[in-house]
């Protein structure tokens, strides 16, 4: 099936319409200019009529005026309304005829109820008419007396050539209307579908990763403000292209060095580079990298989940606490290699809170781990919580490192380590503070960082409270 565009779909709608209206026009309107033509003739014919029954005929009936002058009267009546007057006795016979062709004619014998109606419309009388008539009968009362009728007639053909001449009129004007209805057609598709197709071509140039040309539109706010929205996609889109770029970039960056290690050490102690006795420190070093890897893959397949599906919670109450204490538990072989110390403080002994106790301890989990491994040897770990309002603020503080000032809007980027923390994260993945981030944004949390370089870093979230 053949697709137009919305050009010829306009101009086939500006043919239609433009048909459409010439039929309505001559048929419809033709009817309806003939009736309001015919309408105002017999009003006109009838005023005329009674104007002369009162200032002529009544006159003559009461001996007023004599024969002559009613005559030139009447000739005068049928020039000045361009029509044929007759002069008829109650009787219905025809006194006299402006055109001298019908004296003596019985209309009664012609047609008996002739005198009965005012308007007749298609009257032909063989012999003394040429063609139908239109007829306008006024009745002559005097002193409640019928003396007889003035029938003043005009010819049905002058009252279809009036609403044809009108008609044409009207014809010229609509001729006349159609360039200025196909320029409002074009302008609307000016309007319209000039956008539209802008806004299309930019849509396929953003689908082919062409970003470069900005979409400028001269158009009404409605589409100014569509066109916004198309260019804000397509800026979400080329951040989205970017960062996939960089993601494939650290992914296979990530999975390469660990990988070749592996290979290469595998190799070596295949082919007996590496002496048996040398062996298990090297088979160390693999094992930590293939754990490495095992956490980059978890870590990957998490986020990735969050990115399909979103992170679906399962809240409940628990004492934050209680988890606190359990988690601290678990790294106390792991800090007292560093002499680390853990501070627990906190504003009241048990504080419930309403969240995903999982995902809340993966959350404390990575912030204690960091904590640890960026904290400088001998220093103190202080995690706390505290009531403010109806949330539970939760921070975790060290004395380590620091982040500098211009990497503390970009940890949140999944891989983003600074240049600093490398040395000191072998086994990082770089996606701990995404994960992070990720979960407390689901529970609609906020989550913020102070840190200064060499000082320290303190990380503090947010939790309703149950």
């Amino acid at each position: 099936m053949k697709h137009f565009s919305l050009l010829w779909k306009l101009l086939i709608l500006f043919a239609v319409v433009s048909v459409s209206l010439f039929v309505l026009l001559n048929t419809v309107g033709l009817n309806i200019m003939q009736d309001k033509t015919l309408s105002r003739t017999k009003g006109e014919l009838y005023r005329n009529g009674t104007t002369y029954v009162s200032d002529y005929l009544l006159e003559y009936y009461e001996k007023n005026i004599d024969y002559n002058e009613l005559v030139t009267q009447l000739e005068l009546l049928g020039f000045m309304t361009d029509s044929r007057v007759w002069l008829v006795s109650k009787n219905g016979l025809i006194v006299l005829d402006s055109e001298k062709t019908a004296n003596d004619f019985s209309l009664m014998e012609a047609d008996a109820s002739f005198l009965e109606t005012t308007f007749r419309e298609n009257v032909y009388y063989k012999g003394i008419m040429s063609e139908p008539m239109l007829c306008v009968t006024v009745p002559v009362i005097s002193d409640y007396i019928n003396k007889g009728h003035l029938v003043l007639s005009v010819p049905m053909s002058r009252v279809e050539s009036e609403s044809v001449y009108y008609l044409d009129f009207a014809n010229i004007a609509y001729l006349i209307f159609q360039p200025v209805l196909l320029a409002v057609f074009l302008l609307i598709y000016r309007m319209t579908a000039v956008p539209v197709k802008r806004m299309a071509e930019a849509a396929k140039k953003f689908s082919r990763g062409n970003f470069k040309e900005p979409l400028e539109l001269k158009a009404s706010e409605e589409y100014r403000e569509l066109g916004h929205t198309i260019q804000y996609m397509g800026d979400k889109l080329k951040n989205a292209d970017d960062a996939q770029r960089k993601f494939v970039s650290n992914v296979s960056h990530d999975f390469r060095s660990p990988l070749t290690s592996i290979k290469g050490y595998v190799e070596a102690i295949k082919d007996g580079t590496i002496p048996p006795e040398m062996q298990e420190k090297y088979l160390d070093i693999i094992i930590f990298e293939t754990e490495r890897l095992t956490k980059l893959t978890s870590n990957l397949l998490e986020l990735n989940s969050f990115d399909d599906n979103g992170i679906i919670l399962h809240k409940s109450e628990f004492d934050i606490n209680q988890m606190i204490k359990q988690i601290a538990l678990s790294f106390e072989g792991t800090f007292k290699k560093k002499k680390l110390v853990l501070n627990l403080v906190f504003s009241e002994k048990e504080q419930f809170v309403r969240a995903d106790k999982d995902k809340i301890e993966q959350v404390l989990y990575n912030l204690i781990d960091n904590a640890g491994k960026f904290s400088n040897p001998e220093t103190a770990i202080r995690i706390s919580t505290e009531e403010k309002g109806n949330k539970v603020m939760i921070a975790v503080k060290d004395k380590g490192i620091g982040i500098p000032k211009e990497s503390q809007s970009k940890i949140w980027d999944r891989f983003y380590k600074t240049d600093i923390s490398r040395g000191k994260d072998k086994k990082g993945t770089g996606l701990g503070l995404s994960i992070v981030k990720e979960i407390i944004t689901a529970h609609e949390e906020n989550i913020s960082v102070v840190s200064t370089e060499g000082v320290g870093t303190e990380f503090i979230f947010s939790l309703p409270q149950a």
